[in-house]
């Protein structure tokens, strides 16, 4: 498709692109919307757009993290113009051979989707209402990226202090395996972090929108902002993925 950039065309190596969404759409029985989340909203509008252009009646699978407040209200706009809707959400990398990421899916067809026969992904579904699958994906991804913006602005400090190896030692007595693995996690947060910014912000409104408050993560929205100011930012998954230097890591955050 035209817009592609040169990382995701060679990501894409082996799949047959197209050049416009109106041809993907007019080709398929069923669309998958997967984007950073602050476009997810503008991509829906884009497919239905384009169903209407082709005539065609696709089934739409949202499987992006945004708030469950939101995948309802796209459901709606879906259904007010004949088009089947699907909620899901991914936990988990990318899928691949022999991987386990696993999707949930809701929704009165989800069962359909969750039939398709494919590499690397297990299926779920948790419920017949749009929504559901969103709000496991912000209680999971809270924790999850959560967890590793706490893990950054702790070490980012206290490298800044001078004491990060007396920190890492302390720390390595409760969570060994954590403390081994930071530099790859922290450098792969840091690389996505442009996009975890709304991914922030969507946890933020489901949990306000829960009566839990969302102060908390509007604060982790924060800082995935100032880590996309960074060198770190700068980075590909591919690339961050091969850092495993947490002094470099932490360098590359300041």
């Amino acid at each position: 498709m035209t817009g592609r950039s040169g990382r995701t065309q060679g990501l894409a190596a082996g799949l047959e692109l197209v050049p416009t969404l109106d041809d993907v759409v007019a080709a398929s029985d069923l669309v998958v919307s997967i984007c950073p989340p602050g476009a997810a909203e503008s991509c829906f509008t884009d497919i239905v757009d384009a169903a209407a252009v082709t005539g065609t009646h696709p089934l739409l699978a949202d499987l992006n993290a945004i708030a469950p407040a939101l995948v309802e209200g796209l459901a709606a706009r879906a259904e007010a113009v004949g088009l089947a809707f699907v909620d899901g959400s991914i936990s988990g990398g990318p899928p691949g051979p022999g991987s386990a990421t696993m999707v949930f899916l809701s929704g009165a067809r989800a069962e359909e989707v969750a039939v398709l026969e494919t590499d690397g992904l297990r299926r779920r579904v948790v419920g017949p209402a749009p929504g559901t699958a969103s709000a496991v994906k912000m209680c999971t991804a809270s924790v999850y990226k959560g967890t590793a913006a706490l893990w950054s602005q702790a070490l980012q400090t206290a490298d800044r202090l001078g004491v990060l190896h007396v920190v890492l030692d302390d720390l390595r007595e409760s969570y060994p395996g954590e403390v081994d693995g930071a530099a790859g996690r922290l450098a792969m947060a840091g690389s996505k972090s442009g996009r975890y910014v709304a991914e922030m912000e969507q946890i933020a409104a489901t949990q306000g929108a829960a009566g839990t408050s969302r102060e908390l993560f509007d604060g982790m929205a924060a800082v995935y902002r100032r880590l996309a100011t960074t060198l770190l930012a700068e980075l590909s998954p591919e690339a961050a993925q091969d850092l495993d230097d947490l002094v470099e890591v932490l360098r590359r955050m300041r």
